[in-house]
């Protein structure tokens, strides 16, 4: 039997945050569906369930607090947080080379990444104490496990950065009733991996023992495990989606 939670999903407009937030209210939790993308009122209204939208611009750190207490006052406490929102420069489909990476685009990933996340972290952990129970999953990457050629050096620092708050945080609060874990997904089928473009995403095929790219469906029956009662012995771990690209 599923207790029905209260889920705040980010980056849920599309892709993989969007599946999570669809898997989570299939199984009757009331999800919140936060991204930047203005329509994501609207992608909330169209799904079934108890479902709602709220833009949210992550990049603001300094508003990250208040929105979680307005939602908390209407929603009721945070159950359920998947860290899902995060960005990934790129030019022409390729990274910024270690040299010329500017401070000011390595700033802005670090602050949606993995300063928002925390932040989050901080705000929904009075509510899951309350409560006694509480599922924080964090998405990291498999940039945060092993070298890419791909992801951005902002980006895979950002996402390992992620996981190493994952494992003390959930050292911190598993007496409590709360797990925190990350998921490290492969390459997924979403905009942001349709970036690199089609040759390299073909090429990055051919390296996957699975033989295909991932869809954010296979990302989110991950994610609503980590939310469920029955991942209550599981915390601080880092799963890995990947279709066998990296086996670690």
């Amino acid at each position: 039997m599923i207790t029905k939670r209260t889920a705040l999903v980010t980056g849920a407009a599309r892709g993989i945050g969007l599946s999570i937030a669809t898997d989570l209210a299939e199984k009757g939790h009331r999800v919140i569906l936060a991204d930047i993308l203005p329509e994501v009122e609207a992608v909330a209204r169209d799904l079934s369930g108890d479902t709602h939208g709220k833009i949210v611009d992550l990049s603001q750190l300094g508003t990250i607090g208040s929105v979680v207490a307005g939602l908390t006052k209407v929603h009721g406490p945070i159950g359920v947080l998947v860290n899902n929102a995060g960005i990934s420069p790129k030019c022409d489909g390729k990274r910024a080379s270690f040299e010329t990476l500017t401070l000011a685009e390595w700033q802005s990933v670090l602050d949606v990444n993995l300063s928002a996340a925390f932040l989050l972290c901080q705000a929904v952990l009075p509510g899951m104490r309350q409560q006694g129970w509480g599922r924080i999953v964090n998405m990291a990457s498999q940039a945060a496990r092993t070298r890419s050629l791909v992801a951005g050096f902002h980006y895979a620092a950002s996402k390992a950065g992620l996981v190493g708050l994952s494992r003390t945080l959930a050292a911190e609060v598993g007496s409590d009733g709360i797990t925190v874990n990350c998921i490290a997904p492969g390459r997924i089928d979403t905009p942001m991996a349709a970036e690199a473009g089609a040759a390299v995403n073909a090429a990055y095929v051919q390296t996957i023992p699975a033989g295909r790219i991932g869809t954010p469906e296979d990302v989110a029956a991950a994610a609503a495990y980590f939310a469920s009662d029955e991942a209550g012995f599981v915390t601080g771990t880092v799963l890995d989606v990947n279709g066998g690209h990296f086996m670690g």
